[in-house]
Order: C-alpha cells, then sequence, then structure tokens
C-alpha cells in the first residue's frame, strides 16, 4: 500500500497531547514534517493568529500538504439540572460558547485559512476531528455534541466546494480512547465505558492518528465527504 506521505507538509491543532501528539508522531513515521498549531503559541479561536500561522508555513515550507483539525476542549453540563421541582443549575453561556468556539469555530478558522493555499497549490487534505457524539448526542454535552455535529456538516459542505480544487475532505469519529486524561478517571468508569463498545476494550491514541494517517494518504485518495467511526463498534444502547 503506497502512502506518499514522505516530505509532506502536515499541520495538526491541538498536537501537542493525547491523539494530537499521536497523530504528530504517526506523521512523522511516515516521512512527513508535521507541524504542531496548539496553545499558548497557536490559538484556533484567534482569527489573525491562525491566518498568520498559515502564511508563516507557506514561507517556510512552500505549501500546506495535510490540516487535521484536531484542537478540541470538553465542558460538560446539562442543560437543566432539575431536583426536587426545582432548577439546581443550567449550562452557563461561557461554558457553552467555550466548546463552540474551540471545536467548531476554531475548525473554520484554521480551514479558512489553510484552503486558499491548498487552491493554489492545486491539491490538499483537510481532516476533521468529530465525534460519536455528534452522530448520537450524549448526557451532559449539548455544546460538545453540537460542535462535533457542525464538523460533520462542516465536512460534508466542504467536500463539495474543494472538491473541484483536487482537496479532498474528511472526517474521523472517535469512540472512547484511552488518552492519558481519560485514563486518569477512576477505573470503574474506565470499565463501564470499555463494557459499552462491543470490542470490549477502549482505543488508543494511535488508532485515531493511523485513520488520519489513512485518509491523508494515496490509498485513500477516492475517499471524500467520508465520516469514518473509528470506536470498537461502538452503538447506542450497548
Amino acid at each position: 500500500m503506497e502512502l506518499n506521505l514522505k516530505n509532506k507538509i502536515v499541520i495538526v491543532t491541538g498536537g501537542a497531547a493525547g491523539i494530537g501528539r499521536a497523530t504528530v508522531a504517526a506523521f512523522e513515521a511516515e516521512g512527513a514534517k508535521a507541524i504542531v498549531w496548539d496553545m499558548p503559541d497557536v490559538d484556533v479561536t484567534n482569527v489573525e493568529i491562525i491566518n498568520a500561522a498559515a502564511e508563516d508555513v507557506v514561507a517556510k515550507h512552500g505549501r500546506i500538504d495535510v490540516l487535521v483539525n484536531n484542537a478540541g476542549i470538553v465542558r460538560d453540563a446539562q442543560l437543566v439540572k432539575w431536583k426536587d421541582g426545582n432548577v439546581v443549575s443550567t449550562m452557563p453561556d461561557d461554558v457553552f460558547n467555550a466548546v463552540l468556539n474551540v471545536n467548531l469555530k476554531g475548525v473554520f478558522n484554521c480551514t479558512r485559512a489553510v484552503a486558499p493555499h491548498m487552491i493554489q497549490g492545486g491539491s490538499g487534505v483537510i481532516l476533521n476531528a468529530s465525534s460519536i457524539v455528534g452522530l448520537y448526542g450524549n448526557f451532559g454535552q449539548t455544546n460538545y455534541a453540537a460542535a462535533k455535529a457542525g464538523v460533520i456538516s462542516f465536512t460534508k459542505t466542504w467536500a463539495r466546494e474543494l472538491g473541484r480544487y483536487n482537496i479532498r475532505v474528511n472526517c474521523v469519529a472517535p469512540g472512547f480512547i484511552a488518552t492519558d486524561m481519560v485514563k486518569s478517571m477512576p477505573q470503574n468508569i474506565l470499565d463501564s465505558m470499555a463494557g459499552k463498545t462491543p470490542i470490549g476494550k477502549l482505543g488508543e491514541p494511535l488508532d485515531i492518528a493511523n485513520a488520519y494517517v489513512w485518509l491523508a494518504s494515496d490509498a485513500a485518495k477516492f475517499v471524500h465527504g467520508a465520516v469514518l467511526s473509528v470506536d470498537g463498534g461502538l452503538v447506542m444502547g450497548t
């Protein structure tokens, strides 16, 4: 299988930790040049910083071949928490906005900054991080689920708009992944997450990274506008 990723210029947002860090390592293992956009130096919610960062990559490397929109945050809260006939709490505006700004608007900002360079270069690959909760929803994640569903819509819309320029756009929807943050949870929670997955275990960051590498490669050259679930067969109710 010919991946043809050697010397490709790859930007990975949120590439300093977790799935992002695994993604950087996986691309570098294939000979690509991976560039990390992460806090505090690169804030995906800051349009001026993102536009300047894209220009800087092109100035230094001549092009951008792949953009992996991986950066994301979680701020969970119920829409309305109700107890004994009273409202205990609701999801605050700042919690809702913070997640949408990073997980949805950040994807928009980065893609808008990078796409013109790909169009000018005659090709490119854009890969977006969604989630199974973007497909199915999740208790306590109004903001996160909405953002990840929006990313799927971004993917399908941009696939229609950018395909004519030889730019492929796809999306990965991870299930329960054993990042350092997740592994710090109590064991009973980890066991519950694994138990909901038909394959019977959590995924590893490399499982998602390998999906990104494959989608970016020539092996997936006819895959466009797709949502690839990497979730161990997770379905609602299991």
